[in-house]
């Protein structure tokens, strides 16, 4: 079996089996390239099949001088799941990743904005410009809904159920939740798509997204990332802000004001509630303050 071979295979198998999304899938397969590149460079002809462990103990060695820990630890676990798939179809008998093991993560916390910091953000946009109320309306989207960058460029007109309070979101693995909307973010969605969106030439398969660029079609992660880093360096803030900061805002700020740590998995679609539990971490004096306020031995 050639690595190509493998490669497509094992993509198909994510896709199917596992239902995970194109970007996840992306990024499996080029930590498989990233193997092969290295096995051409060093002359190693060997193929999935007979690949050995002192091999791929040299490629992580030499990994580990060009990335972080944390991007060691995933390639690592990427690989492992490789060869897991390979064992799974019959076509090894033993996972030669088995005994790598990763390096030590501590668990980094997110960047989160204040309140204060989201409106200043927000009051530099340029609402003299058509594509000032579609960028306040994708900010106030990001923030008031928790959504993943790609849960954002991919929402439909459809999927606004405004009247019940909810839209409809489609996440990782094209697993589909309803998350609640707040008034004021409906307000500026609705004002973005009749004042501005209804005039634009929309491009054919385009006509049910909601956030499209100047040409009528969807907006790009790239775009988003773009919007989100001139609006920040014209607020002044310094500190490593990307449109996932505005996800980790709105569950640092649920959480501080005292939302249901379940309630608050439900709407960012985590899988698992130890994903949330991340923003248990952000403010210690929260908790203090939950222990001081509702223990019957305060």
């Amino acid at each position: 079996m050639k690595w190509n071979h493998a490669i497509k295979d094992y993509e198909h198998y994510l896709r199917i089996e596992r239902g995970l999304s194109d970007n996840s899938i992306i990024n499996y397969s080029l930590d498989i390239q990233r193997l092969i590149k290295f096995l051409e460079e060093n002359d190693m002809n060997t193929s999935p099949l007979s690949i050995e462990k002192n091999t791929l103990q040299q490629f992580i060695y030499a990994t580990a001088k060009l990335v972080n820990a944390r991007s060691q630890a995933r390639i690592i676990s990427g690989l492992k799941s490789f060869f897991n798939y390979l064992i799974f179809e019959d076509y090894r008998e033993t996972n030669p990743m088995e005994l790598i093991e990763a390096p030590r993560i501590g668990r980094k916390l997110p960047d989160t904005l204040s309140i204060e910091e989201i409106d200043t953000i927000i009051t530099q946009i340029d609402l003299s410009k058509p594509e000032g109320e579609r960028n306040k309306a994708i900010i106030e989207t990001l923030y008031g809904c928790g959504l993943r960058v790609s849960e954002l460029i991919n929402l439909k007109l459809s999927d606004l159920f405004f009247e019940e309070g909810f839209i409809s979101v489609t996440g990782k693995g094209d697993k589909q939740r309803f998350v609640p909307i707040g008034e004021v973010t409906q307000k500026f969605i609705i004002i973005y798509r009749d004042e501005i969106r209804n005039h634009l030439n929309i491009q054919k398969g385009h006509e049910d997204t909601l956030f499209l660029n100047r040409r009528g079609k969807q907006l790009t992660r790239a775009m988003i990332f773009t919007i989100v880093k001139r609006l920040v360096e014209k607020a002044g803030i310094h500190k490593n802000i990307s449109p996932h900061t505005f996800r980790h805002s709105f569950a640092t700020h649920l959480l501080e004001n005292g939302a249901d740590l379940r309630a608050i998995q439900l709407m960012l679609g985590h899988e698992s509630i130890t994903t949330t539990e991340i923003y248990m971490h952000i403010d210690r004096s929260h908790l203090s303050e939950v222990i001081n306020t509702f223990h019957p031995r305060r």
